[in-house]
């Protein structure tokens, strides 16, 4: 039940009651309590290389505890000996490794004491190894005979282990050991018989300690083997070496264990160790060693064995291996046995150790201590390291528990246990603390809170008290305890509150009393809002090599702002900051950004947030789509002649169904190695049945398809062929070509390897002459054309081609007409005329010719003109031939782009496929005249200050007799708005300059000149000028006064000039002379400036730039002749891009000429200027 808690209101209160929490809690420090050990030293190994050597000891407790040492049982004075540093308040010395140290070794017990009682460590045992040695000796060389045993023996010094025993020569090698020769544990070297190539004289022990970085050396010792000989007749070496050997044979005997330990010998062995059971024998042959467990629980596994068989070895020993092993050695003379009893023991183990703590007056104590081990461990008590006498101690005391009723304070003491067997001691303390305090609170007094909204809110109040101390909390003013369910008193003290609210903040107070006292403390809580965090996009589709970033969008309370971290983690793995795999994938804060995806990025990531009060996350699965992997396990079944069942298993889809199959085939018999799409299947389907071809041998492939694209292909099926069969269809596309007249080519299209459906493929050809042959004219051919010769030109055959092969023919085939041969026509069009359209158009007429006198298909007519004279000038042209082609069978034409008023001549001719036929007759006809064409150039001569003289040239092609001339002039501003048109009418043809009069100064102005003829005045040629001020020059390109550059440039000129004149005139005052070329520069002459002027003045312009409402006034005048006739009549050929009215697009293009500006001296002038 949920209930709203007020800083001030009434609340309902729940009393907590905690009991014995002290003892749950270490002592604190300031408390007086026994001592306890904290460190110690275990076993040591005064090393001779070390330069000393620390034995430690270290304790807590109140008062500060004393230390004092034993030593094998005795008191040992740590001032006893100037080599022993010691530490204040510490138990732990130092031994310095100077001298003989050996006097130090032994086993150490340290002892804490202070005035409640003394604790008391482990045994701490340091060895102090000597340096091993062999001893001096001298060895007597071992004569023996050939077969004999021998033992070499090693007996090393005594040192640290591990020990390691190598048998080698005096040059280092290892004597080589099999099953005759092998070393013992012990190191001794056997030899189970002795052969002469064991004669040797350096057979040297070494022994190696790597704890003392020690390798030792014994003496080497010298091995002879002699043969045994008896006189005899052969005297043959071989004969006395097998009839030693015949007398030395013998039964294995055993060596280890030697004869004397009897049939059977017990063995000890620790659990958790490792058991060695050796057996050597000496013998003739050489004996073979096995093993064997007669009795206990049988091994599953065969036991391993090592020394060619001699050792048996079991690793981590446990009492399941104790039993009788037994082991043998036998040759084809006997056999002996021995029997090895394996007893498996145990130093002591804790099963309950006794556990010290903290009591009130009054209460009880019990101890408990158990502990096994094999042999069964004895157990002994000890109070503050003294043994406990029964007599004087007033508690109960047995061997596994210690009790003691109605503590008091002068109870407080160490309690040791010491359990023990012949393989270890074991130890274990116990702190009777008896005390009787006030309630101490460990925690801080107004620690400050904070926590967030919905999470759990902990409050500490750490005591210790003895007796134990009772523990409630309050809030704010009220003197009640806290209530409800979302608030809970842990055992140490601490109150939480569970899903905590905006409301929960405040102060809170931790009150603890017991019999003694009671004590209270403040605590602060602060609540804050609760991170939350969105990641965007949520669960992305990715394309594979594609690029994702996602978005981690956080909302935190701003006190957290210092504390607050974003970090991002991959399947629950943290990602590290730094950007990976060379870049592709990079984290900045709070995105995260991956490029050129893959199948390893696909999983779930995860945004985590992090305060210093709460810890959110938000995860977005990231799924690759990709193409599928390709189809596996690809199997035939339903085998037909034309058909299979086809069946495979669906790779992986990537995310994205699988929404189509398709299967292709490849074949061998035909197009070997050529992959082909045979059909497609919709859908997950993973079978389909295949349509197949006759006499194919196909073997088959799958791709999968999903939305992202086609996976690779599958494995290839096994092959499977089709029996043959009769062809299914005939060949398409019959038709007849020729290249000669009189003759005939059929063709048609072979079938495709899929469609022969056997072997022996032939196409049987029938033909005969339409309306004249009954009977077919019948041809075999392997290839796919037949020609006839002797044909009539162009006459219609009916034609039938079918597909035959070795199994039969196919079906009845259908009938295709074609012609034979062409030729070209020989006949021309007659009937041709001419209607003139305009002064460059032109229509053409004929009669078409016969259709048999075409002799073929008729392909159109073509049109030849050319020119012959002008009739302007009546000079005589070269003929220069063009023509226009008029595809189909029709009977006129239009000509475009013929030259004004010039005579022409025409013919016409018919042509086919095969050429052209003979031409017409030809026709003259004459070109009316037409509009000139502009005047070559336009030059301003001469500006006065209202008057301009211009010049112009004639046009390049007149284009009939010239009328004369207009000339059109207006005013134009910067912006090129004009003012009206005035004209001028030059009806003299001969004039090519005119002045004009009555101009305003000053201004700028746009010319026009044009030629005309009775048909009208053509394009116009442009030009503009500036009139400029008094004594100023115009003719300057249009806007290059506005021009940056230039305004430089003429004040650079102006400088300069005036530099000039003040040095003419300072000489000039000096009395100089000029030189006749400074006269020159000074009064130039005006003709030769005009001549400047003319060569350097190129202002004539070829872009008609229109002006704003011109373009009607200018070209008003120039009227296009409309045909009536279509451009469906214009044919084909040179002349090929022309207006509705037969010109040429483009034929008005202006030219650039060079013109000249004369000097008049006046005291007014003008630059031409761009258009």
């Amino acid at each position: 039940m949920k209930m709203l808690l007020s800083t001030k209101g009434i609340t309902i209160c729940l009393f907590f009651f905690v009991s014995s929490l002290a003892a749950a809690i270490e002592i604190p420090l300031s408390v007086a309590q026994l001592p306890t050990i904290t460190e110690q030293s275990h076993t040591q190994v005064a090393y001779p290389f070390d330069e000393d050597f620390t034995i430690k000891c270290e304790a807590r407790g109140n008062p500060q505890p004393t230390f004092n040492w034993t030593k094998d049982g005795k008191p040992f004075d740590l001032l006893s000996d100037p080599r022993i540093a010691a530490t204040n308040n510490s138990g732990t010395f130092v031994i310095q490794n100077r001298g003989i140290i050996t006097n130090f070794q032994g086993k150490y017990r340290c002892f804490a004491s202070n005035v409640l009682g003394t604790a008391m460590s482990e045994e701490i045992e340091l060895i102090v190894p000597s340096v091993p040695k062999f001893p001096k000796e001298k060895i007597e060389p071992l004569d023996v005979e050939h077969g004999d045993s021998v033992i070499l023996h090693c007996n090393p010094p005594k040192g640290i282990p591990p020990l390691h025993i190598y048998w080698m020569n005096i040059d280092l090698q290892h004597i080589p050991q099999d099953e005759r020769v092998s070393m013992s544990l012990k190191g001794d070297l056997y030899f189970a018989n002795v052969e002469e190539n064991d004669s040797r004289s350096d057979y040297c022990c070494f022994a190696a300690f790597p704890r003392l970085r020690t390798i030792v050396q014994k003496m080497p010792m010298t091995l002879k083997v002699s043969r045994f000989k008896h006189a005899n007749d052969s005297g043959s070496p071989n004969a006395a070496v097998t009839k030693a050997n015949f007398i030395k044979e013998r039964k294995p005997r055993l060596l280890i264990p030697p004869e004397s330990a009897g049939s059977s010998s017990s063995v000890t062995v620790i659990k958790g160790g490792v058991l060695l059971l050796e057996c050597i024998a000496e013998g003739l042959p050489t004996p073979h060693l096995n093993w064997v467990k007669i009795t206990g629980n049988l091994p599953k596994d065969e036991p391993e064995t090592e020394n060619f068989g001699k050792i048996l070895k079991i690793d981590h020993v446990t009492t399941a291996d104790e039993g009788t092993y037994q082991c043998t050695a036998s040759n084809p003379m006997g056999r002996a046995k021995h029997e090895f009893h394996v007893h498996v023991e145990e130093p002591p183990q804790w099963i309950k150790k006794p556990q010290g703590g903290v009591y009130s007056v009054g209460t009880n104590l019990v101890l408990l201590c158990e502990a096994i081990g094999n042999p069964e461990p004895t157990i002994q008590w000890k109070f503050n390291g003294m043994p406990i006498d029964s007599r004087t101690f007033r508690g109960r005391i047995s061997a596994r528990e210690i009790s003691l009723t109605n503590l008091q304070l002068q109870d407080s003491a160490v309690y040791q246990c010491e359990a023990s067997n012949k393989h270890g001691t074991i130890l274990a303390s116990a702190n009777v603390n008896v005390l009787n305090i006030a309630p101490l609170i460990l925690t801080s007094d107004g620690e400050n809170y904070a926590a967030v909204v919905g999470y759990s809110a902990f409050l500490h109040c750490e005591i210790f008290a003895s007796p134990a101390a009772d523990i409630r909390w309050t809030k704010d003013d009220s003197i009640e305890p806290l209530s409800t369910l979302r608030y809970e008193l842990n055992k140490n003290g601490t109150l939480e509150i569970k899903e905590t609210k905006k409301e929960d903040s405040g102060s809170y107070a931790c009150w603890a009393a017991n019999s003694v006292g009671k004590r209270a403390i403040t605590a602060n809580l602060d609540i804050r809002d609760a991170t939350k965090l969105v990641v965007t996009p949520k669960n992305p589709r990715v394309l594979k090599s594609h690029s994702i970033l996602l978005k981690c969008q956080a909302e935190y309370d701003s006190h957290l702002k210092h504390s607050f971290k974003l970090s991002w983690r991959k399947d629950g793995d943290e990602l590290p900051v730094n950007s990976t795999e060379s870049g592709r994938v990079i984290l900045d804060r709070d995105t995260l950004f991956i490029s050129s995806v893959t199948q390893e990025d696909q999983g779930v990531y995860m945004c985590v947030a992090r305060t210093s009060l709460d810890s959110v996350m938000a995860e977005s699965w990231l799924i690759v789509l990709d193409v599928p992997d390709p189809p596996e396990d690809l199997q035939l079944s339903e085998n037909q002649n034309r058909s299979v069942r086809l069946s495979w298993k669906a790779g992986a889809s990537h995310n994205s169904p699988v929404n189509e199959s398709i299967i292709e085939f490849e074949e061998n018999r035909w197009e070997p190695g050529r992959w082909q799409e045979l059909t497609r299947v919709l859908g997950n389907d993973t079978t389909a049945l295949l349509s197949l071809a006759p006499y194919m041998n196909y073997q088959f492939r799958v791709l999968s398809v999903n939305a992202v694209g086609k996976s690779q292909p599958s494995k290839p099926s096994l092959r499977y062929a089709t029996p043959p069969a009769a062809p299914d269809k005939n060949p398409e596309n019959i038709r007849v070509e020729a290249s000669e007249p009189n003759e005939m080519v059929m063709k048609w299209e072979p079938l495709k390897p899929m469609e022969r459906n056997g072997p022996g493929l032939e196409y049987k050809v029938s033909w005969r002459q339409q309306g004249v042959e009954v009977d077919w004219n019948e041809e075999m051919v392997k290839k796919h054309s037949l020609t006839l010769r002797n044909t009539p030109t162009f006459v219609p055959y009916e034609i039938k081609v079918q597909a035959v092969n070795n199994l039969g023919s196919g079906p009845e085939p259908n009938i295709t007409i074609g012609y034979s041969g062409e030729d070209v026509p020989d006949a021309a069009p007659s009937g041709v005329s001419v209607d003139i359209v305009n002064s460059t158009l032109v229509k053409v007429f004929w009669f078409g010719i016969p259709r048999d006198r075409v002799r073929g298909h008729l392909r159109g007519y073509k049109v030849s003109w050319w020119k012959t004279k002008s009739m302007l000038d009546g000079k005589r042209h070269h003929p220069e031939k063009h023509f226009l082609t008029f595809v189909g069978d029709r009977n006129y034409g239009m000509i475009p782009g013929l030259e004004p008023f010039s005579e022409f001549r025409l013919t016409v001719l018919a042509y086919n496929s095969k050429g052209d036929g003979p031409e017409s007759s030809p026709v003259v006809f004459e070109t009316p005249e037409g509009v000139p064409e502009q005047p070559r150039f336009l030059r301003i001569l001469n500006f006065d200050k209202d008057s301009v003289t211009l010049s112009w040239g004639l046009p390049k092609k007149p284009n009939g007799h010239l009328t004369g001339y207009i000339l059109q002039y207006q005013m134009i501003n910067e912006t090129h708005e004009i003012g009206p048109l005035s004209d001028v009418s030059v009806t003299n043809r001969s004039t090519l300059s005119w002045r004009l009069s009555g101009l305003s100064s000053s201004t700028k102005y746009k010319f026009y000149v044009k030629a005309c003829t009775v048909k009208g005045c053509g394009k116009p040629v442009t030009e503009e000028g500036l009139t400029m001020a008094q004594g100023t020059y115009a003719g300057i390109y249009d806007g290059i006064s506005t021009q940056g550059w230039f305004i430089g440039l003429m004040c650079a000129i102006a400088l300069l000039t005036l530099l000039l004149l003040t040095i003419c005139f300072v000489r000039r005052n000096k009395g100089g002379k000029y030189s006749v070329k400074e006269k020159e520069d000074l009064h130039p002459d005006p003709e030769a400036q005009s001549i400047k002027d003319e060569i350097f003045g190129e202002y004539s312009d070829s872009d008609e730039k229109p002006l704003k409402g011109s373009l009607q006034s200018i070209n008003g005048d120039i009227k296009a002749t409309e045909s009536a006739d279509s451009l469906v009549d214009y044919g084909e050929g040179e002349h090929g891009m022309f207006n509705e009215d037969g010109s040429f697009i483009g034929a008005y293009s202006g030219s650039k000429e060079k013109g000249s500006v004369e000097s008049t001296g006046s005291s007014t002038a003008t630059f031409p200027l761009h258009a």
